[in-house]
């Protein structure tokens, strides 16, 4: 049996076999057709918290421990992802692309996840308020994006740590003119990166990471459980350990930049070079909660993020010309305001 067959079977409602699903207001499972509540809760939640050592200087072997599974494959932007329990949409969370079912060739055991804690109607709001302040957004947005679509996927993540000795070369400018000096240095530093986080699909774009997602608190983790993802759609992970660290090189080496750069404590200063001995990794695999609001504009398909952790909002929209041509000539009209007022002042 497979761990979709399995964990379909165990969401029945053992009063009425009804489809149970997960209720973010409840944190529980929430029979479709009694109403009766089934508690996710046990006394391991404490330990979805543990995280993973890695050793980048052994060999690595870690072969795909989920094989042949179903999958809705995303016929637009080539997306899989598994519904579990009573959703199963056409639609992908994603991109809004059709989906078809497929056979997934290989994926890795989610080691942990944070549970949705708002609901659909809360992430519908909280849109609704984003857009309202959007005050260079067409009058029309609002209307159009109440009939947009809304999915709520589980997103892979990982989360890594690291222990950083580095040694750094960089520069800086003081003075002006004939006094202008470029001064060089050198020196030694420690850092400790602590829950990294790090997209582990191509499909979770910045718009989902950096707008809603970077305040990642490890204590609202809880133990993967089918549970959890019932009555929404998850997407696996198909990377190795290596391919993460890989993934997250770019955000690691602009963050090891800035840490230089305040550990020099000069303004205007340049990284000019640096080698890091890395130590102490640690990861985990995770699931983050996501509602993604679908709509069109002017023949553009566009998305609005919701984080279902906590309902901060980000998203793509249209901008009105018309109110952009306000706002212009607003700012002109004062900046012209302030100079005759100023020019006003300086005349004896």
């Amino acid at each position: 049996m497979t761990e979709t067959v399995a964990s379909q079977s165990d969401l029945l409602c053992r009063n009425c076999s009804g489809q149970c699903a997960f209720d973010p207001a409840q944190q529980d499972l929430l029979c479709q057709n009694c109403g009766t509540l089934w508690p996710l809760a046990s006394d391991t939640d404490h330990e979805a918290a543990l995280e993973f050592p890695f050793d980048p200087d052994k060999p690595q072997r870690e072969p795909p421990s989920l094989l042949g599974d179903h999958v809705h494959q995303c016929e637009t932007c080539g997306g899989a992802v598994v519904f579990t329990g009573p959703t199963v949409s056409e639609r992908c969370p994603y991109c809004n692309g059709p989906v078809v079912l497929a056979t997934e060739e290989k994926a890795y055991e989610t080691m942990a996840l944070v549970p949705f804690r708002i609901d659909r109607a809360v992430a519908e709001r909280s849109v609704t308020e984003w857009i309202r302040h959007r005050f260079a957004a067409p009058n029309d947005l609002g209307h159009v994006i109440s009939k947009g679509s809304v999915a709520g996927i589980y997103a892979p993540f990982w989360t890594f740590d690291s222990k950083e000795a580095i040694q750094y070369w960089a520069s800086y400018t003081t003075g002006s003119g004939d006094k202008r000096r470029r001064h060089h240095v050198s020196n030694k530093m420690n850092v400790h990166f602590d829950d990294l986080l790090v997209p582990a699909s191509e499909h979770v774009t910045p718009l989902i990471r950096d707008g809603i997602l970077h305040d990642f608190q490890p204590g609202y983790l809880r133990p993967y459980r089918a549970g959890y993802l019932a009555g929404f759609a998850a997407e696996r992970h198909h990377w190795t350990v290596g391919k993460g660290l890989r993934m997250n090189a770019q955000d690691k080496d602009l963050l090891i930049r800035n840490r230089i750069k305040k550990h020099v404590g000069k303004s205007g200063t340049r990284v000019d070079r640096y080698r890091t001995d890395t130590s102490g990794i640690h990861y985990r695999r995770i699931l983050l909660p996501v509602w993604i609001m679908h709509y069109t504009y002017g023949g553009k398909p566009k998305r609005v993020v919701v984080s279902g952790i906590d309902g901060r909002t980000f998203g793509e929209r249209p901008f009105s010309p018309w109110k952009l041509a306000a706002y212009s000539a607003f700012l002109t009209a004062v900046t012209m305001m302030m100079g005759l007022t100023w020019g006003a002042s300086t005349v004896p």
